[in-house]
């Protein structure tokens, strides 16, 4: 693993510890007005409040475990439809492949970001639907890039082999393809899931979250009006989102990096 993978995989460590100790390191209600509004950063507030006279410190803290879910809950869910619908394009070809590949096009042209609003402005911002149809949407660019490494493995010799020998398509994508390929799986789902974040961020910061669960993008949104007068809002749960994407994008590219060598 290069240095930069190492450090994104240190701070996704992190961030999960914080995920899994938020009620003892932040033990009060992050929805919960507990001192004056638009307080400065003190020892008792470290992060300062918002506008409304919530702990920042603990808006932050608590965000990290949903921030998380809903990355790397999407990421799989994306990965899991990408790898099927690659499999069956590369390892079938012909006109299964032409078809899969102009639906998976067709897919890609449409703006991800948009669709997402659309659904969950029609059918309400809960967690569980942003993580859907973040996956359902995202499993594009896995496909395509799975794919490819499927019709390229088709071709080696021990998988020639595997199939002369009797084995099904099942068994050679489980034996044989998947754990080759597992270096670039992997990085997919480090990829997909800073997207995610980003994207569950933007909608909460839209308002169009979910308002029963503490988001990064709350906190955002509840900062653009008051950026000049209390700097802080703005600033703790900005570096949270910009650190944990940056971290994926270390991670995909240490994997995508040893893949190549």
């Amino acid at each position: 693993m290069t240095h930069g993978a190492v450090a994104g995989l240190a701070v996704l460590g992190a961030l999960a510890l914080v995920a899994a100790t938020a009620p003892w390191l932040a033990p009060a209600d992050p929805f919960a007005v507990t001192a004056a509004a638009l307080s400065a950063p003190s020892t008792a507030h470290p992060f300062g409040t918002d506008d409304l006279g919530r702990d920042v410190y603990a808006g932050v803290v608590h965000g990290a475990s949903n921030s998380l879910v809903v990355g790397f809950t999407a990421a799989a869910c994306a990965t899991v439809i990408g790898l099927v619908v690659g499999a069956l394009g590369g390892m079938r070809g012909g006109t299964i492949d032409a078809v899969v590949m102009r639906v998976t096009e067709l897919v890609q042209a449409v703006p991800r970001f948009f669709l997402v609003v659309l659904m969950v402005s029609l059918f309400g911002g809960r967690l569980w639907l942003i993580v859907l149809v973040i996956g359902v949407t995202s499993w594009p660019a896995t496909a395509q890039v799975f794919r490819a490494q499927v019709m390229t493995m088709m071709a080696r010799e021990y998988v020639l082999a595997a199939r002369a020998a009797g084995s099904g398509e099942v068994a050679v994508l489980t034996r044989h393809i998947l754990p080759a390929t597992l270096s670039v799986t992997a990085a997919q789902v480090s990829y997909q899931a800073g997207g995610a974040i980003l994207a569950e961020a933007g909608l909460s910061f839209l308002g169009l979250g979910d308002p029963t669960v503490m988001s990064w993008g709350t906190l955002l949104g509840a900062a653009h009006h008051t950026v000049r007068e209390a700097w802080w809002i703005a600033v703790f749960p900005g570096v949270a989102v910009t650190s944990t994407v940056l971290a994926c994008n270390l991670l995909t590219d240490g994997l995508v990096s040893r893949r190549v060598r």
